[in-house]
């Protein structure tokens, strides 16, 4: 069985994203450096069908890059929703906004420069879901950090959790750290969880 074909073949048979959705990858590809930080299509799909079914008001995304998930989670929001986007790269955020000024989902997002620990350390109230895909070496220290900040059954979706296989030899800082938040999460009684090998893995959190 060929899992590269399988993979192909999910893509091929999920819904297609907004055409604007489509024309971000492709500028993100031609004018942006390491375009593979994008979550694709199955990921952005995926946030858009959990964030329709759980519709939170408030949501967080600690790591924005040029916008492709923050649009998607956006799309499955109530009209009254906000999500706030922590984002250190100024280039990706001027041209996240180009996108975010032609959707009629931008107006709910807003995005904050700076290291995302300090800016959740700045947040106050509460947060229904949390998108986490910034640093992998932060990957725990950003759990621990918004934890506190998610509401009784509030969603936290840790992307990339298999770190390309990684995680099952861990190695570097950045193995360490991601495999370290999977073992905690398995363990954590403040939360219940499953983590799935969808694309390059996804942890899917509820606050109990």
């Amino acid at each position: 069985m060929d899992l590269n074909h399988l993979d192909n073949y999910c893509i091929d048979t999920t819904q297609s994203e907004p055409d604007l959705l489509i024309e971000l990858v492709d500028k993100t590809y031609s004018d942006m450096g390491y375009p593979n930080k994008l979550s694709g299509k199955i990921i952005g799909r995926t946030l858009k069908i959990l964030t329709t079914i759980k519709q939170p008001k408030r949501a967080l995304e600690i790591g924005m890059f040029t916008g492709y998930s923050a649009l998607s989670i956006a799309e499955g929001m109530p009209s009254d929703g906000e999500i706030i986007c922590c984002e250190t790269n100024p280039r990706a955020i001027e041209f996240a906004q180009s996108f975010f000024d032609r959707s009629p989902h931008g107006y709910k997002i807003k995005t904050i420069f700076g290291p995302g620990l300090d800016t959740i350390q700045s947040l106050e109230g509460l947060f229904d879901l949390v998108f986490i895909d910034a640093d992998k070496r932060n990957y725990l220290n950003y759990y621990e950090a918004v934890l506190p900040l998610v509401s009784k059954g509030g969603l936290i979706i840790i992307d990339n959790s298999l770190w390309q296989g990684r995680v099952l030899d861990p190695k570097e800082n950045s193995d360490i750290a991601v495999n370290d938040l999977n073992q905690l999460i398995a363990q954590d009684n403040r939360v219940e969880n499953v983590h799935l090998n969808v694309r390059d893995g996804l942890n899917l959190v509820v606050k109990i």
